[in-house]
């Protein structure tokens, strides 16, 4: 209990420290006749916006970012993690490839449970390692369906990894965030690569640069995925598994296969909202919760009233109870994703929108009845290391891709001569039900417990929203759970209450997951509307700061005019071609 509490108080100082403060207006969209790129970072969103200009598409323009934000936001991402691919082809083709992270073969389901294992041991350690997807997903994603080859893909981070660039007064901030927690000192081999000497201090502007990373890279761009799955890096990796008492094996990085998916889809007033699947639960929650919305005019109560909040966090809250009650790994257990996504179950829903919310249960709309067991609260939502990045090109193609290694330096692992920052992505299993994760969700029925080789649930939730076949909104966001509600609110600005999409990103945010049954809300939202949704019954926590970092592309139907928009809540740019 004790270091549940000292846990809970660091996590919670995370966020502190890698927002920012509340928006101001928002600024004009960035703006693009033949591409846009968004990204949290301007160096990838640079180099993103290069490969477009130099004849690449959507997919490669991607790729090379998502490369750069592997070096730039090392504490975010890296090819240490995994991640999700979402595609739109100009030829009407969507495409959901799963680069998740899998559980190792030696993995059990109360591997984090058994008496001597430390408490901690789901999020910091070898533990908390699983087996990395993001290399074998982005170079698929290059080679089907890119133009681009791997070495050109790859050469912009190699470049920046090797030669460097100034820190952000974001990024000082979360690496005096790891020095004073102790992380430094827990984990010397991340702290050697990633921090200055201990008698420096740590400001913007120190020159970062990460040579063991840029020979790992090479390898890659050299020798393909095979370099890091099966040659020399995979030999490291599995070495240093050893070394600390973990369980990844070279076997595990052997196996690893990636998959291709069928998106889940949903309309939401006329459009198609085309999202990623299970493992996951962001589309089936994000197309659940527009579902019970539909039924609602949002925009008569307008946007940030009490009245439109209320009945958004009530459709936030009745998702995540189905997150929470049936959603985990679709390879591994049966979900009923029909049932979640029916319009009839929305409007049953939409019902109990005033408590008592009580519901049936979406079994009910396939076969039989089952009943939904409320929980205990659980630990407050926080955000993680996690980065999204969408792109748009001028033939037609779209891509929303999201990728982590879980929390802010993943599991503080860096194997030795490599660069690499392993993920602590096993702590997105449920390690014994109603046992809440670092976000503080639950697994009423053990659909997310640990197995061999099973993807953790994940909250990532890249969407593409459809106008008529072709690509109207891009967006995805990272932040844990509040990654669901912050694609929510950003699709509802748009759609509903006209935003353009830096607008939609810029505007204040709130957050309901069911479990703990608490409102979150930014500080920017005013004090009478906090007072109106009190009245409604809800508990409404004021947050210190703010979350996520949400990166939106709407193109404009009439003049194919592409705009951007990138949260100013971190070092994102929009950038149009």
């Amino acid at each position: 209990m004790i270091f549940r509490r000292v846990a809970r108080i660091l996590l919670i100082s995370i966020l502190g420290l890698f927002a920012s403060d509340a928006p101001a207006a928002a600024p004009p969209p960035a703006r693009g006749a033949h591409g846009m790129v968004a990204t949290a970072e301007e160096h990838a969103t640079h180099v993103g916006v290069e490969i477009l200009a130099a004849g690449g598409n959507a997919v490669d323009a991607a790729v090379a970012a998502a490369f750069v934000l592997a070096v730039t936001e090392p504490y975010h991402s890296g090819i240490g993690g995994g991640g999700f691919v979402l595609i739109h082809l100009a030829n009407g083709q969507d495409i959901a490839l799963d680069a998740r992270e899998t559980a190792p073969a030696a993995a059990s389901r109360d591997m984090f449970v058994q008496k001597g294992v430390p408490q901690d041991a789901s999020r910091l350690g070898p533990l908390a390692v699983a087996t990395p997807g993001l290399v074998a997903g982005l170079a698929e994603a290059l080679a089907r369906w890119g133009t681009k080859s791997l070495p050109e893909a790859m050469a912009p981070a190699i470049g920046l990894a090797e030669g460097g660039f100034a820190i952000s007064p974001r990024h000082a901030q979360i690496l005096e965030w790891v020095r004073a927690t102790g992380l430094a000192q827990r984990f010397p081999e991340t702290a050697r690569i990633q921090l200055p000497p201990p008698d420096q201090p740590i400001t913007a502007g120190w020159w970062l640069v990460q040579p063991e990373l840029a020979g790992s890279l090479r390898s890659i761009a050299r020798d393909g995925p095979d370099a890091f799955y099966r040659g020399a890096i995979a030999k490291a990796i599995a070495a240093e598994m050893e070394r600390q008492g973990g369980i990844l094996t070279a076997h595990d990085l052997d196996l690893y296969r990636t998959k291709l998916r069928e998106p889940v889809r949903g309309s939401y007033r006329g459009l198609e909202v085309v999202s990623f699947p299970l493992p996951s639960s962001g589309g089936i929650t994000l197309i659940e919760a527009l579902n019970v919305l539909e039924g609602f005019d949002l925009a008569a109560r307008g946007a940030g009233s009490s009245a439109s909040i209320h009945l958004i966090a009530e459709a936030m809250k009745l998702s995540f109870a189905d997150r929470a009650a049936w959603l985990g790994d679709s390879d591994f257990v049966d979900v009923p994703v029909r049932g979640l996504l029916s319009k009839d179950y929305a409007a049953t829903l939409r019902a109990r929108i005033n408590p008592p919310w009580w519901r049936r249960a979406p079994w009910h709309w396939l076969s039989g009845e089952h009943a939904i067991q409320v929980t205990g609260p659980g630990e407050p939502p926080r955000d993680g290391g996690t980065t999204h990045i969408s792109v748009t090109d001028g033939l037609g193609n779209a891509v929303s891709l999201t990728q982590t290694i879980n929390l802010i330096f993943g599991s503080g692992i860096s194997v030795p001569h490599t660069g690499i920052i392993l993920n602590d992505e096993m702590d997105d299993f449920s390690v014994a039900p109603d046992v809440p994760n670092a976000f503080g969700l639950v697994d009423v029925r053990g659909a997310n417990a640990v197995a061999p080789d099973k993807r953790p649930l994940s909250s990532m939730a890249p969407t593409i929203v459809l106008r008529g076949g072709k690509p109207y909104l891009v967006s995805g966001s990272p932040g844990g759970p509040r990654i669901i509600s912050t694609t929510l609110l950003t699709i509802l600005n748009i759609v509903d209450y006209g935003m353009n999409p830096e607008e939609a990103v810029c505007a204040p945010r709130f957050h309901q997951q069911w479990v703990p049954d608490s409102l979150t809300v930014e500080r920017a939202i005013p004090r009478d509307v906090i007072e109106g949704l009190e009245r409604r019954g809800h508990r409404v926590e004021v947050s210190p700061r703010d979350w996520s970092s949400a990166q939106t592309i709407v193109i404009d139907p009439a003049t194919g005019l592409q705009l951007g928009g990138s949260d100013p809540r971190s070092d994102g740019l929009a950038l149009g071609d």
